[in-house]
This record gives C-alpha cells, structure tokens and sequence, in this order.
C-alpha cells in the first residue's frame, strides 16, 4: 500500500477517539439538560406548595354553625326568643344532638353566636354609614341619620332586638367575644357626639334611652307601623336643644 506519511490505522484510531468524543459531549450535554428540566420541575412544585390550601373541614363547620344558627333565629321568630329548645333547632337542621352539641355545647351558647351575629351585622351598617357621611353637613341630620339607622334596624326583627337590648334570655350573659361588636357601637357613638362637641357621656345616655323608649312603644303598640318613627325627629331636636347643637339652616324664600 503506497503511504502518504500517515499510516491508515493510526488515521482509523484518530476517527474512533473523535466519535468517542462527540458520544462524551452528547451525553454530557444531554445530562445538563436533563438537570435542568428536573430544577425547573422542582420550581414549579415549589410554588404550588406556597399557594394557601383551603380547610374544607373549617368551611363545613363554620357552614353547619351558621346553619344552626340561622334555624334557632327562624324559631325565635316564629315561636318567640326563648319559646324553642335544642331538639327543635336539631328536628330543623337534621341534627342529632350528639352532632348539635359538637357545635354549641348549649343553648346559651347559641345564643352568645346570635348575639354577637346581631350586633356585628348592626356594626357593618353603621360603618357603611360613617363611609357615606358628609362631615361637613348638619349636626342635627347627622344625629336624625344615626337615630334613624338603629331604629330601622331594632324594629325590623323584635327577637334580635330583645336579645341584643334587653335582658329577656334568663342566665345569659354574653362572652366577651360577643359582646365586642356592641362595645364598639357605643364607642362610635360617643365618638360622633364628641366631634359635634358633645362629651357629657350623661348627654349620651339621654339619647340612648330616647331611641330605646321610642323603640320600645313601637314594637310594642304598632309593630306593623310607623307611629314611633314619625316622632324620631322631633325627639332627636329635643335632645339637640338641650345639649346646644345649632338649628339646622333653613332657607328663606323670596316673596314673589
């Protein structure tokens, strides 16, 4: 064989090692990719796991409690606040009462829930009125809108008005949880009275009990009418005379 100064098997074995090679690098090439999928992988399922994860158990329960609750306001609308028992509330909901204990441990304990419900419910419309307020209107609407927004809403349910103001349940006591949404009606109020430059908290007691006298004979003597609102006004004026609130502008018509 003629030689060219390059012998055929050493060229041969050149071609074997540079195949070898470009195997190697493939394989190393396929190899860092591989280990990129998998940390793109392991990414992905780090952020699904830092997404929240519902308590479908929680939801039920809470679900259930409402439910309960909703059935013993439907009794006590019916029947009366205190004429309704637990077996009556599990007969509506289709509880026993192993099942019904499991949520409240007693009826006074329902009607903690519903008193905190009641006065929570009052709180989020008061706090949607303060939003839609005019700081710079009359004082004495202000105090009508306010008057007007409790007297509303006790008239509208005699049952919730019982619990949430009088002392119509024997032995109940509200806990402190429930009684929180209550403590800070007051406390808007107090706060109303003062930027309208009343701070006599026996000036804020007056007008507590004018509400709940005019609530008290509506409920009891028109609960069907309107009687008692009709003379919400007036009595709200009364109040604002007596602790010096200015007379609200009234415009004067030209004569023609």
């Amino acid at each position: 064989m003629p030689s060219h100064g390059v012998r055929p098997l050493t060229q041969l074995g050149r071609v074997f090692r540079m195949a070898a090679q470009q195997r190697t690098s493939a394989k190393r090439i396929g190899h860092r990719s591989k280990v990129l999928t998998v940390r793109r992988r392991s990414g992905i399922l780090l952020i699904m796991l830092d997404a929240p994860i519902r308590d479908r158990a929680a939801e039920r329960r809470a679900a259930t409690r409402q439910e309960i609750l909703d059935a013993a306001w439907a009794l006590a609308g019916e029947r009366g606040l205190t004429d309704w028992t637990l077996r009556d509330v599990g007969d509506r909901v289709g509880m026993r009462a192993p099942s019904l204990y499991s949520h409240f441990g007693s009826k006074l304990a329902i009607y903690d829930a519903m008193f905190g419900q009641a006065w929570s419910e009052y709180e989020q419309l008061v706090r949607s009125a303060i939003a839609a307020e005019d700081p710079a209107g009359s004082p004495r609407q202000l105090m009508k809108a306010r008057s007007h927004l409790f007297f509303d809403f006790a008239v509208a349910n005699l049952p919730r008005y019982q619990l949430m103001n009088q002392r119509s349940v024997s032995g109940f006591v509200p806990s402190e949880e429930s009684f929180a949404p209550s403590q800070r009606i007051v406390q808007l109020s107090l706060d109303l009275l003062a930027a309208l430059g009343v701070t006599d908290r026996g000036d804020a007691e007056i007008w507590f009990a004018l509400l709940g006298g005019l609530i008290d004979q509506q409920l009891a003597n028109d609960p069907a009418g309107h009687s008692r609102k009709d003379l919400l006004d007036r009595a709200v004026d009364m109040w604002c005379d007596a602790v010096g609130l200015a007379e609200e502008a009234t415009s004067i018509q030209p004569k023609e």
